[in-house]
């Protein structure tokens, strides 16, 4: 049961499912020799004027034989004039079987997309405009899509089952990492992981890793959207009580931002802050007694949840305490034939939509699809000006028997090596940004995660946990965008 739902929520835990069909395990090789297209850019962030270099390309992997295996496209932005020892960072996206496109033209590279204020859709044809809330600033960034992403292949010796699994996942992008350190001389450079969803998971696998394995120490890890424990998320039925618990302070906001709390809370900190008192305590007791409950007890817990939720108390009581993700995400507005989004909560779509569909649409990644479509493919040829007829897999790339046995020694808990990580590099500092209305990676799961390493007190105070009120992507909001940024600039500082 566990790891049949693991490979389900993987696929679905950055975006959703990829429209493009899965490609064939083998393939002709679309790129038989390493390719670049090297251009010229300048841009403001602040106060200043950057000239850099922008360097999209592909990059071979190799196996233990060095047989090529596959390619890896990229691209990397570096600071003219920036030396050899200007701080590094290498970004991803998750999935797994997304692209780094998010990332890329969403909050940290040199472009982005333009969406409305508060993040939705804005009127096709969409724009990508220089993005003053850039990190290029503060450090050369090197975006990865992963074999089975953008246009990176499995070829030649290789296969998709090369690639396709927790760990091998790990091992291939930590390579590249090692390969791009080598050939561009920047092993003496301070090096950041920055990953959203599922690249944070890779991001921890990575630097447990190599710097277990390469004796590549990292100075700080960014994880936007974290979760690197999946079992926390998992509804079994009652089994598992941890997910109803992690998921009632989303529910909670996602009620506040919606109107459906009535004028209990002035702000959403404040139903947050309740939330949290609740489900650690009268609703955890609840749920550990099980059917032993008393119904008085039980049918009082239900209007407690009720109260946080917005749900009717009914429900709550009929369906025993557990609210299910799918459930709240359907009925919370059903009577304006509303359903929410799962990246987002604050996005909705006509519930008959939702419904007559194939398995559920998420209106909060149907916002975003073509807007960073369109403008990331416009992009790529027209100012990095590297040409291929390739598909560009944002999503899919054949991901869907993803390989997770050796996941699965850990508990599928990946935070158990972030924390030998931690703890083999004590002066390595984490990065965690939280969206209140984020369903996909729940924040009170991530706090919960953390809250649980073992760490000691010092380690701990290396670690900067930051909100933002929008969901899975922050930054396409804008006020969170310009947070995120001031938020960066800070971690940056304190990691050095």
């Amino acid at each position: 049961m566990r790891i049949a739902y693991f490979v389900i929520i993987l696929f679905l835990s950055c975006l959703a499912k990829s429209s493009f069909a899965e490609e064939s395990d083998k393939q002709v090789d679309p790129f038989p020799e390493e390719v670049t297209s090297v251009t010229e850019h300048e841009l403001e962030v602040g106060d200043t004027t950057l000239d850099y270099t922008a360097t999209a390309g592909t990059s071979f992997v190799f196996n233990k034989e060095h047989k090529k295996i596959g390619n890896i496209f990229y691209v990397a932005y570096t600071k003219k004039q920036g030396g050899k020892n200007r701080p590094i960072t290498f970004a991803y996206n998750g999935g797994p079987g997304s692209a780094s496109v998010w990332l890329h033209m969403g909050a940290l590279g040199p472009k982005r997309v333009v969406m409305d204020k508060d993040g939705f859709m804005p009127k096709p044809p969409y724009q990508a405009v220089d993005n003053a809330y850039s990190i290029l600033d503060l450090t050369d960034i090197v975006f990865i899509d992963p074999v089975g992403t953008g246009y990176s292949r499995a070829a030649a010796e290789g296969s998709n089952q090369d690639f396709h699994g927790t760990w091998e996942d790990i091992e291939t992008v930590s390579e590249f990492i090692r390969l791009y350190l080598t050939r561009n001389n920047r092993w003496s450079s301070p090096k950041y992981l920055a990953g959203e969803s599922y690249g944070t998971l890779r991001s921890a696998g990575i630097a447990y890793h190599m710097g277990q394995n390469l004796g590549v120490n990292f100075n700080g890890i960014i994880l936007i959207s974290s979760i690197l424990n999946y079992t926390l998320d998992e509804f079994d039925q009652g089994v598992n009580i941890q997910a109803p618990i992690m998921l009632l302070p989303t529910y909670t906001a996602t009620a506040f931002y919606h109107g459906k709390l009535g004028t209990k809370f002035k702000t959403v900190e404040e139903a947050i802050a309740s939330a949290k008192q609740f489900a650690m305590s009268d609703y955890a007791i609840a749920l550990l007694q099980g059917d032993l409950i008393d119904l008085d007890k039980k049918r009082t817990i239900a209007r407690q949840l009720a109260d946080l939720t917005g749900l009717p108390v009914e429900q709550i009581f009929r369906r025993n305490l557990i609210i299910d993700m799918s459930t709240f995400l359907h009925f919370l507005r059903r009577d304006e034939g509303l359903t929410l989004g799962r990246l987002d909560s604050r996005f909705t779509t006509p519930e008959i939509d939702a419904m007559e569909q194939p398995g559920y649409r998420d209106p909060s990644y149907m916002a975003i699809h073509g807007p960073y479509t369109e403008t990331l493919m416009n992009y790529i040829r027209s100012d990095l000006k590297f040409n291929t007829d390739l598909v560009y897999h944002i999503l899919g790339g054949g991901v869907s028997s993803w390989k997770t046995e050796k996941f699965s020694k850990d508990a599928f808990d990946m935070s158990r090596k972030l924390r030998h990580a931690m703890l083999r590099n004590p002066d390595m500092k984490v990065f965690v940004a939280n969206g209140y209305y984020d369903m996909a990676t729940p924040f009170f799961a991530t706090e919960y995660n953390f809250s649980h390493m073992g760490l000691p007190k010092e380690f701990r105070d290396n670690i900067m946990m930051t909100y933002y009120q929008s969901g899975h992507m922050m930054y396409i909001r804008k006020p969170d965008l310009i947070k995120l940024k001031k938020d960066l600039n800070n971690f940056y500082l304190f990691s050095k």
